[in-house]
């Protein structure tokens, strides 16, 4: 079975206090799944694309919920690999509330993904057909080997035809600017596109500029890419922001509405909207692809988990000017 999109990367069981505890003050925890490429997967998905996610999980009741949860939405999972060895990754999640940010510990180090090796995954047959395969830079963050993973899977959908889609997404606490740099640079070399921030941009290619419409230009010159799309937030408090994206193709500038969200659950709001872009984009261009990732990751922020349970009605309503009236 071809799919539009292919995503690789790992999904973890996520746990968080409620009532914005902390960690140490926790007596239970509400559980989710939550990881970007699956983040993006689904979104995607429930916009229209036809979706597939890699990944490899441990046999057990916590793999099988994963696995669980991305077939609900409709994603498909012929190609997960299992096994008996490793454990799945976890993460916990501490809601804030101004001045306290939010905050996220992880607990995944030794991983059944990290522990993936090349060869183990026949790229040849699961990118055939396909149209855009994505990852982020999480994935070859979780261990040298996942770093020689991503890369051969890039290498395969080039030399097959696809496009290759790129999530930034730095994170200080799986390592260095200095090694996110030197295999960023590598991967992003092969992309098409790249979807961003502006923090994430500074702190793996050193790129800064006046704007960030200079700073997608810059990064579209020096990677030679299609497309770039860059997401932006304001956060007045921890609860309410201001949230829009920008993308820059050929020469021109792509912009989204901005909405103003009162948060309910902000993790996965970027991978929410690389979902959409890469609906959008494929469907019709930058400017479609910046609107559709800005709207469905707005959406997304309102319910609780990662993953997005928005429809393409809910999507296209917010972007025509919905209003806030009940729906009877």
């Amino acid at each position: 079975m071809s799919c539009d999109l292919v995503t690789f990367g790992e999904t973890m069981i996520r746990l968080s206090p409620p009532g914005h505890r902390r960690v140490e003050q926790a007596t239970t925890f509400d559980v989710n799944v939550g990881g970007s490429e699956l983040n993006t997967a689904v979104a995607a998905q429930r916009l229209g694309l036809e979706t597939s996610y890699v990944t490899r999980l441990t046999t057990n009741p916590l793999g099988q919920m994963v696995e669980n949860k991305a077939r609900e939405h409709g994603v498909d999972t012929t190609h997960i690999l299992w096994t008996d060895e490793n454990r799945m990754g976890l993460y916990f999640v501490e809601f804030g509330a101004s001045p306290r940010a939010n905050s996220v510990l992880y607990d995944r180090r030794d991983s059944a993904i990290a522990r993936i090796h090349p060869g183990e995954i026949d790229w040849n047959n699961i990118l055939q057909g396909g149209k855009i395969f994505h990852t982020s830079g999480i994935t070859p963050a979780l261990s040298p080997n996942a770093a020689e993973v991503t890369t051969e899977a890039v290498k395969i959908a080039k030399k097959v035809g696809l496009k290759v889609s790129i999530d930034l997404n730095y994170r200080a606490r799986l390592w260095s600017q200095q090694e996110a740099r030197a295999v960023m640079t590598r991967l992003v070399e092969q992309a098409d596109i790249l979807i961003t921030t502006e923090e994430d941009t500074e702190r793996v290619f050193g790129i800064t500029a006046p704007s960030y419409e200079e700073v997608a230009q810059t990064l579209a010159k020096r990677f030679q890419l299609e497309v770039v799309a860059i997401t932006l937030r304001e956060t007045p408090s921890v609860w309410r922001n201001k949230w829009t994206g920008i993308a820059y193709a050929k020469e021109e500038i792509y912009r989204a509405p901005t909405f103003d969200i009162e948060i309910v659950d902000r993790v996965g709001a970027g991978d929410s909207f690389s979902g959409g872009f890469l609906f959008g984009y494929l469907e019709d261009g930058p400017l479609s692809g910046v609107r559709y990732g800005v709207a469905i990751s707005a959406l997304k922020q309102t319910n609780p988990g990662d993953l997005s349970w928005a429809t393409r009605d809910e999507v296209e309503c917010i972007l025509d000017g919905g209003n806030l009236r009940i729906v009877r």
